[in-house]
């Protein structure tokens, strides 16, 4: 206290904690790190590494060399673990002691919860805040001293909502490992052997988190205490369940009792009945109660002390008594605004330095240098007895409601100005020479409100001092935290160097909890601001952690299993359809007939489907689903897939050569008598595939030629009846070797005002064409043979125009010859246009 009051103690020190550095310091009343003393260099051992703790130019971490391991710490005894309890508790307050509180009303539960906890089972204790659960914890803890081999041990869960933290605490209370934090391995192997009684104070968390804590720990006995909003356990975690409920009224008033020191009147013993029944019977409650009815006694002057003494020159109080009534109901179920209201000045200032650090207070011993006053360390003691702080691991902070109740009266008008104080202050005293790492650890949750609280210059000056007492004090989830508002607030405030450093540091933390990917992004960082800066010694620092980085990438994938990148053996079992194609043959330029010889298969394309038979013919082959380019070898028999193949197309006709007319071509594609492809293997039944090109070709050829037929039949319709006044062809009719059916005796219905129709005109034959002609078809003609032996019958048209007359014969009945005849169809390329744009069919003679 004497120091932080500027008087001068350097060596101040915690009981039982490592001595300070023995070199030269300076003045106390510098107020920069740099002139408080040499810096302070801390070697660590972090799992694998040993890691140096640089407050100036970054830490550094390297491989622990051969030999220099440490050896496998020991348990501490009872008198070491009896030393280390009395240390993690709250410390002793100045000024006048403070009354313990009796438990009423608990013998029941705490017989409970050492008879489950005895037996190895873990209890959850749940009541709301005020109800005692500290309280009861501390009786618990007395009677579980002898249980377990490694005796009781009391953690903190306040702020942690993962294991890791405090699984590291308990192995740090149970183990003599002192600058020792093991790898997570190590870590897990440790705690397993431990079998200890763990009171687990403010727990915070639950579910999966929970369950790995006790899986961790499978020889421990926990005892949580928890509200009922903290999230409950798994189903799997068999966690008993013990309810905290609040007191009977004949406990309450005996607590008010002793809290007053003196009976109760009847006025007051009605309004505690009223008080428990809206405060549910809290103890917290009637504690504050307790509180009240103290202030109102002094300030009636109720005391026989007061009555006797006459006031004197100087007393601060008035002379007159005033008589000061009762609370009401309302101030007693929220007594905080009352009872700040009736507190000294230094005690009020300590309340307003606590609303600004979200409830924190901080040690009793800094109290006189943010409040300005040599006996404010007392106003905790004060504080404490009004019921205003609970203790919360080894400090106290506002209890339940209490930061609520003074920020709607005005306390929290001047947070800044309290964080900034603060802030300032916990700057200056953490980067102090004297001042050693696991002290800067108790007060954690001081120095990081603060932090969060600050100015960005204010920010980077604490961040930076205090980042290398957590790191040295092993408290790492701090470290974390105060280095990632710190390179916040370097960024904002843009101080390159600054934020060079804590991106540096937080590689080293991420590379010493295995976290490679996180450390290669912020050493990274970190080497490209100081190569920016030009700084070479820092530069180096970061590149060296690189390279372990590196390392450790290197040996994770070098003893990772290879990914597997070959197709599986089986491929049955995958779920997916699997497409091979068959090995195909040379694709030739000339016609079906010659680019696939009788008997021959044709390529085509396997597609194998889960859940089909595999049954693929003996010597076919297939592949994975690629795209080949023929021609290409083949490849193994398929065993395990189901193959879909598409059927062959297989010529009908024994012919040797190329088709050389379209008859030919009709009659390979729509034979007379069709014949069935030969019989192969017996294939499943599959969807009907493509045909091939070829005969997508031919068929396209013979719907050309049938378009050509009906085309030429509607143009010989439509021009069958031209102009009377038309003049004659000039040419003889061309001669078309177009195959159609013409019954001889059929005759033309004329009307009756036609002309006698002329006697039709047969054909020529086929063997002597008229000059000029070929016998073989051209393209664009019909072909000279039919598809059928029936003969095609052309509808009949008629054309009355109301000038003209005109008869057209209509070919009617049915083919009585067994063979089909040939007749002349006007070829339209031999149609004669007239002037007016009619043309004239030269089939009919006028």
């Amino acid at each position: 206290m004497d120091r932080t009051q500027g008087q001068g103690e350097q060596n101040e020190q915690p009981t039982g904690g490592p001595a300070a550095p023995t070199a030269a310091k300076a003045p106390v009343a510098a107020r920069t790190p740099a002139a408080a003393g040499p810096a302070r260099v801390v070697s660590l051992t972090a799992g694998e590494f040993s890691l140096t703790v640089n407050p100036v130019d970054g830490s550094e971490i390297e491989p622990l060399r051969p030999g220099t391991e440490p050896d496998r710490p020991a348990k501490r005894d009872a008198a070491a673990r009896a030393a280390r309890a009395a240390a993690a508790r709250p410390p002793v307050l100045p000024g006048p002691a403070v009354t313990a509180r009796p438990l009423l009303e608990r013998e029941e539960e705490r017989e409970r919860l050492v008879r489950l906890l005895g037996r190895g089972r873990s209890v959850r204790l749940t009541g709301p805040s005020g109800s005692g659960r500290s309280v009861l914890l501390d009786a618990v803890a007395d009677r579980c001293e002898g249980l377990a081999p490694d005796g009781v041990v009391r953690l903190c869960g306040y702020g942690h909502q993962q294991p890791g933290e405090l699984l590291h605490a308990l192995y740090a209370t149970v183990y003599e490992a002192e600058r020792q934090r093991p790898g997570r391995a190590e870590l897990l192997a440790r705690v397993r052997e431990i079998g200890a009684v763990v009171l687990l104070d403010d727990l915070e968390m639950g579910g999966p988190a929970l369950d790995e804590l006790m899986r961790a720990t499978p020889e421990c006995a926990y005892l949580l205490a928890a509200t009922p909003d903290t999230r409950a356990p798994s189903d799997d975690s068999h966690i008993e369940e013990v309810f905290l409920a609040g007191l009977g009224k004949a406990d309450c008033l005996e607590l008010l009792e002793a809290g007053v020191g003196r009976p109760l009147t009847d006025e007051e013993t009605a309004w505690a009945g009223d008080l428990r029944f809206a405060s549910e019977g809290l103890p917290l409650r009637f504690v504050q109660a307790a509180a009240l009815l103290r202030q109102r006694d002094e300030l009636n002057h109720s005391d026989e002390d007061d009555e006797e003494e006459e006031p004197g020159v100087f007393e601060e109080r008035p002379r007159d008594a005033v008589h000061v009534p009762l609370p009401t109901l309302a101030e007693g179920a929220a007594p905080a605004e009352l009872l700040a209201s009736r507190v000294s000045e230094s005690a009020r200032a300590a309340l307003r330095i606590a609303c600004a650090l979200g409830g924190e207070l901080p040690h009793h011993a800094h109290l006189p240098a943010l409040v300005g006053d040599t006996h404010a360390d007392t106003a905790v003691a004060e504080l404490l007895a009004c019921g205003l702080l609970t203790p919360v691991g080894t400090r106290y902070r506002l209890a339940s409601g209490v930061a609520r109740q003074l920020e709607e009266v005005g306390y929290g008008e001047t947070v800044s100005e309290e964080a900034r104080t603060a802030a300032r202050h916990y700057a200056w005293w953490t980067g102090h020479a004297s001042v050693v790492p696991e002290r800067v650890a108790a007060e954690a949750d001081a120095v990081l409100a603060a932090l969060a609280g600050a100015d960005v210059v204010a920010a980077v000056l604490l961040a930076r001092t205090a980042a290398a007492a957590f790191a040295a004090s092993l408290h790492w989830e701090a470290w974390e935290r105060v280095l990632r508002s710190g390179a916040e607030a370097a960024r904002k405030a843009g101080e390159v160097a600054e934020q060079a450093y804590f991106h540096h540091e937080l590689g080293v933390l991420a590379l010493c909890e295995d976290r490679l990917d996180r450390a290669r992004a912020e050493l990274e960082t970190s080497i490209g601001l100081k190569g920016a800066l030009a700084d070479k010694r820092g530069t180096v620092a970061g590149r060296r952690a690189l390279a372990l980085v590196v390392d450790r990438e290197t040996a994770g994938a070098a003893g990772s299993p290879p990914l597997r990148l070959e197709a599986p053996a089986a491929l049955a079992a995958a779920p997916e359809a699997v497409t091979a194609a068959l090995p195909a043959a040379p694709a030739a330029s000339t016609p079906l007939a010659a680019s696939t010889p009788r008997g021959a298969s044709a390529p085509r394309a396997v597609t194998a489907t889960p859940g089909a038979p595999a049954t693929p013919p003996a010597g076919e082959a297939s592949e994975a689903a690629t795209t080949r380019v023929p021609p290409v070898a083949a490849v193994g028999p398929v065993s395990a897939e189901a193959v879909t193949r598409m059927t062959p197309v297989v010529p009908v006709t024994a012919r040797t050569a190329a088709p050389t007319t379209l008859s030919e071509v009709f009659e390979d594609a729509f034979p007379l008598n069709p014949k069935p492809a030969p019989p192969t293997g017996p294939l499943p039944a599959a969807a009907p595939a493509p045909a091939p090109r070829r005969r997508r070709t031919v068929l396209l050829a013979g719907a050309g030629a049938l378009t050509v037929v009906a085309l030429g039949t509607v143009v010989s319709l439509a021009l069958s009846s031209p102009d009377e006044t038309a003049p004659p062809p000039t040419q003889a009719p061309a001669v078309s070797t177009t195959s159609t059916a013409t019954d001889p005796a059929t005759t033309g219905v004329t009307s009756g005002n036609d002309p006698a129709p002329e006697p039709p005109v047969s054909a020529p034959p086929a063997q002597t064409p008229e000059p000029g002609q070929s016998v073989a078809p051209t393209p664009g003609r019909s072909p000279a043979r039919t598809p059928s032996r029936r003969p095609s019958s052309t509808p009949p048209a008629h054309s009355t125009p109301p000038t003209t007359t005109s008869a057209s014969p209509t070919p009617t009945g049915t083919d009585t010859s067994p063979s089909p005849s040939e007749s002349v169809v006007p070829s339209p390329t031999t149609t004669t246009a007239t002037q007016s744009g009619t043309a004239v069919s030269p089939a009919t003679d006028r």
